[in-house]
């Protein structure tokens, strides 16, 4: 059987690629640095160590120095540990911080659309906006852009974000890397492992997590969506012997953890992927950040 070829990379060229894409966006748009929202996950945490990385090697050249500042905007659904998680990053990338609390922020909201707060996927999302609005007004007011947070099967395999909310960005620099490789550069650059390690959290809902969410996770996200490019049909994925033992392991491990059953086939799985990504193709059409041009290897 074909293998389905998953990419590697080479991090000190993809670091440089992705640093020198967001220091010419700041340049060409004349602007004093970038804002990025932190979350204490890995995706956030990577853009930021990616972000104060090019800037210093762009200070340390003789240019003028850029600045990049992190927002930590917590609502009552965070958990403590992915705050501390986030201030600990702060820390050792030695940036400037603000924390705010959103919640009355989003409680405001009530007061035009009530209806957002009877069902938990709509008040999360309106989370997510309220997010959105308040990143990119801090980074008008600083003359900044405003980076996003979102990985590759995240926004384009998927399209598992908020349009308007956290898909409202300048630039999406860690946009060409699957969440597999988005772990693998954040060991480069030195973030955290218990970061590195995190389940995968929108922190938009109670008990929320993306696993729980979707019924899969991001490695089953990527394999399916790379077979697909790589001219697989649906029925060859079906009983792939890469996809199948991992979506059935999956399953399994589901079942364990929350006692019930979201899927029960690899093939619920993969018509859900295929889906989902119509979807994120549609969202890409109205909202498409641009991002860096990335070396890829496909061994």
């Amino acid at each position: 059987m074909t293998p389905i070829k998953l990419p590697d990379m080479d991090c000190e060229t993809v670091s440089r690629q992705i640093g020198d894409f967001v220091i010419n966006t700041v340049c060409d748009m004349g602007a004093t640095g970038a804002v990025v929202g932190l979350s204490g996950g890995v995706d956030s945490s990577t853009t930021a160590a990616l972000i104060k990385r090019a800037f210093d090697r762009h200070t340390a050249a003789g240019k003028n120095a850029l600045e990049l500042v992190g927002y930590i905007l917590p609502s009552h659904l965070n958990e403590t540990d992915d705050l501390n998680d986030a201030r600990a990053l702060v820390k050792t990338l030695g940036i400037r911080c603000e924390i705010h609390n959103i919640e009355k922020l989003v409680a405001a909201f009530e007061l035009t659309n009530p209806q957002a707060f009877e069902n938990n996927y709509h008040r999360g999302n309106l989370i997510s906006r309220v997010r959105a609005n308040v990143l990119s007004t801090k980074a008008a007011t600083e003359n900044k852009i405003l980076a996003g947070t979102g990985n590759k099967d995240e926004d384009f395999g998927i399209g598992y974000y908020t349009l308007f909310g956290d898909g409202a960005v300048h630039i999406s620099p860690i946009a060409g890397l699957s969440k597999r490789l988005v772990r693998k550069i954040a060991l480069f650059l030195g973030v955290d492992k218990t970061i590195v390690n995190r389940v995968p959290t929108a922190g938009l809902e109670p008990d929320q997590s993306d696993f729980k969410d979707l019924g899969y996770d991001y490695d089953v996200v990527e394999l399916v969506t790379e077979g697909f490019e790589q001219g697989f049909t649906k029925e060859q994925l079906l009983t792939h012997e890469q996809v199948a033992p991992l979506v059935e392991k999956q399953l399994q491990h589901y079942r364990t953890v929350f006692g019930r059953q979201k899927f029960t086939s690899v093939a619920q799985v993969l018509q859900d992927i295929e889906g989902r990504h119509r979807i994120a193709s549609g969202k890409v059409k109205i909202v498409h950040p641009p991002g860096p041009e990335i070396t890829l290897h496909y061994p």
